[in-house]
């Protein structure tokens, strides 16, 4: 694919994924998280044709300007769209499919025990959401949420969601949830701590009745 049609594909991703975005030429010179993009595309280029040191710089000076961390070793796919992007950090042997968006915060990282494959593979229209970390060779399956704050470290799978520190994921049935919507997603914690307070009131209820027929019965002697 060609560097003119790939930044034209990165730029509509942007304007169509960030509703405060208004114009091509403002993404295109304001936003941190294409430009880290766009300098990764530079360092993999130079890391595949065995200029490691350049690659390495170059990523580098992208951390200085973005705030934005890209292994030049990581597999980037189409359209994908770092939203303000501070602290984002991506490893070295992370895979990212296409149509992939990614907030503030997010970790791609390893766990620090794994050589080789030591980082996440992640599918195609994926949602990762500010401050989550995926940590290890895990697989996260196309169309799949994270939530924010989110801590992963098994695979996730298609069409899911995951929430919580360690990760829980919430089957949706095979539907996708909202596109950038990273706080209205069903949260199991929640939805036990929730049936566990129907049962204490439906105990207390019953509770309460019997200790009135025992004062009622008592009443009559």
């Amino acid at each position: 694919m060609k560097a003119w049609d790939r930044l034209r594909d990165e730029i509509a991703a942007v304007r169509e994924r960030d509703p405060a975005a208004r114009s091509a030429l403002e993404v295109f010179l304001l936003y941190p998280g294409l430009r880290a993009v766009r300098m990764y595309r530079r360092a993999n280029w130079c890391y595949h044709h065995g200029l490691r040191f350049m690659a390495r710089w170059i990523s580098q000076r992208a951390v200085k300007r973005t705030n934005i961390e890209i292994h030049p070793a990581a597999q980037l796919g189409r359209r994908l769209f770092i939203d303000h992007g501070a602290g984002v950090v991506i490893g070295e042997t992370t895979e990212i499919g296409d149509d992939v968006t990614i907030y503030q915060g997010v970790t791609l990282g390893g766990t620090g025990k794994e050589t080789g494959k030591r980082h996440p593979t992640i599918g195609n229209h994926v949602m990762i959401g500010a401050g989550a970390k995926l940590l290890g060779s895990i697989r996260v399956g196309d169309n799949s949420k994270i939530a924010a704050g989110a801590a992963v470290l098994h695979d996730i799978p298609p069409n899911s969601t995951a929430v919580g520190v360690p990760a829980r994921v919430v089957r949706l049935n095979g539907q996708k949830v909202e596109e950038l919507d990273q706080v209205h997603m069903p949260d199991p914690v929640e939805q036990e701590i929730c049936q566990l307070l129907r049962r204490v009131h439906r105990l207390e209820r019953e509770l309460e009745h019997v200790t009135q027929e025992i004062h009622e019965g008592g009443s009559g002697i």
